[in-house]
C-alpha cells in the first residue's frame, strides 16, 4: 500500500510539473502581443495560493509523511508567482489593480495561516487548521475555471480555455486523490477528487466546442504564408492544432493545482 502511495504521489508531481509549465506558450503569446487579451489572472493567484498552503501542510511539522506534497508546490507556487507578474505587467490598468489586489490579499491568508499554526497551534490541531485552510482554498482554485467555462458555453469556443489545462488538470487531480485515498488523509483526497471532477468536465466542453473556432472562420479569406504561420502558432496555444501539430498550452482557467 505504500508503495501505491508512492507512486501516485510520484505521477501527481510529474503531472502536477507539467500542469504548472503548461501555461509558457500562452505567456510567450502575452509577452508578443504586449497584452493579457481575454486571458484570466485570476486562476493564477487562486493557483499560487493554493501551492504555498499544501506546501506548508506537507512539511513534517504539520503534516508527517507529505514530503512529496511539500516539494511539487513548493515549486509550483515560485512558477506561478512569475506568471502572476508577468500578468499584471501586460494587463489593462483597470485588470492589473484587480489581480495586484488579489496577490496582496493571498499573500496576506498565507501568512496568517503559516503565523497562527506556528504560534497558536500544535500536533494535531496544526494539522487540522492547515488542512482545512488548504482544502478550503483548493476548492477555490479548482473552481476558478468555472467562469471561463461559462464564458466557452456562452460563445460556444474554447479559445481560452486551452486543452491541456484541462487535461492536466484532470490527471493531477485524479493523480492526487488516489493518493490521499490510499493515504487517508481527507485534506489531500477531498479537494483533488473535486478538481477531478472538474477537470473531467472541462474536457467534455473542449471536445463539444473544440470545433466551433474553425467554423465561425470559414468566410474569411486565405491568409498569406506569414500570417498562416502565425496562425498555426495560435492554434497550438488555444488547443485546436491540426493532428501532425505540436501541443498547445493552457490558459488558466484557469488551473488548475491541479495539485494537492
Amino acid at each position: 500500500m505504500h508503495i501505491l502511495k508512492v507512486f501516485f504521489g510520484v505521477v501527481g508531481n510529474a503531472t502536477a510539473l507539467f500542469l504548472f509549465l503548461a501555461p509558457i506558450i500562452t505567456f510567450k503569446r502575452i509577452i508578443r502581443k504586449r497584452s493579457t487579451e481575454q486571458f484570466s489572472g485570476i486562476p493564477y493567484v487562486m493557483t499560487m495560493l493554493n501551492c504555498l498552503l499544501s506546501a506548508w501542510y506537507g512539511l513534517p511539522f504539520v503534516s508527517p509523511n507529505n514530503i512529496l506534497v511539500s516539494t511539487i508546490n513548493g515549486t509550483g507556487a515560485a512558477i506561478e508567482a512569475i506568471y502572476v507578474l508577468i500578468f499584471i505587467i501586460f494587463a489593462p490598468k483597470r485588470e492589473k489593480f484587480k489581480i495586484l489586489g488579489l496577490f496582496t490579499f493571498v499573500l496576506a491568508i498565507f501568512s496568517t495561516v503559516a503565523l497562527v499554526s506556528v504560534f497558536a497551534l500544535h500536533s494535531k490541531a496544526r494539522k487540522l487548521f492547515c488542512g482545512l485552510a488548504a482544502t478550503v482554498f483548493s476548492i477555490i482554485m479548482y473552481g476558478s475555471p468555472l467562469a471561463i467555462m461559462s464564458t466557452v458555453i456562452r460563445t460556444k469556443s474554447v479559445e481560452f480555455m486551452p486543452f491541456f489545462l484541462s487535461l492536466f488538470s484532470f490527471l493531477c487531480g485524479t493523480s492526487w486523490f488516489i493518493f490521499g485515498l490510499l493515504g487517508h488523509d481527507p485534506f489531500v483526497a477531498v479537494p483533488n477528487g473535486f478538481g477531478s471532477g472538474l477537470g473531467a468536465l472541462q474536457l467534455v466542453l473542449y471536445f463539444i466546442y473544440r470545433d466551433s473556432r474553425k467554423g465561425s472562420t470559414g468566410s474569411i479569406k486565405k491568409p498569406s504564408s506569414s500570417s498562416t504561420a502565425a496562425t498555426a502558432d495560435e492554434s497550438m496555444e488555444m488547443g485546436v492544432a491540426k493532428p501532425h501539430q505540436s501541443k498547445q498550452s493552457m490558459a488558466i482557467s484557469g488551473a488548475q493545482d491541479g495539485q494537492p
